[in-house]
C-alpha cells in the first residue's frame, strides 16, 4: 500500500499549512509508515492511504517520490 504523509519540518512549531510537506511511502500499514519515520522528528499531520484514481493522479506529479519501508 501507498501511503501520503503530511508533516511539518519541526515538531516544536505549531503546523502551517503554507509550510506543509509530503512524503510517499510504500508500507504494509499506517503502523508501519509511523514506525519508519519515528526517528526523523517531523511532526505527521496526516497520513492517507492513496487509492485508484487519487494514487493515478500523485504518480503522474513531479514531485512523486517513493520511500519503501
Amino acid at each position: 500500500m501507498i501511503f501520503k504523509v503530511y508533516y511539518q519540518d519541526s515538531i516544536h512549531e505549531m503546523p502551517v499549512r503554507e509550510k506543509t510537506k509530503v512524503l510517499f511511502i510504500e508500507a504494509e500499514n499506517e503502523r508501519k509508515v509511523r514506525h519508519f519515520l519515528k526517528d526523523r522528528q517531523l511532526n505527521i499531520e496526516y497520513i492517507q492511504l492513496l487509492e485508484g484514481k487519487y494514487l493515478e493522479y500523485e504518480k503522474n506529479s513531479p514531485n512523486f517520490s517513493l520511500e519503501n519501508v
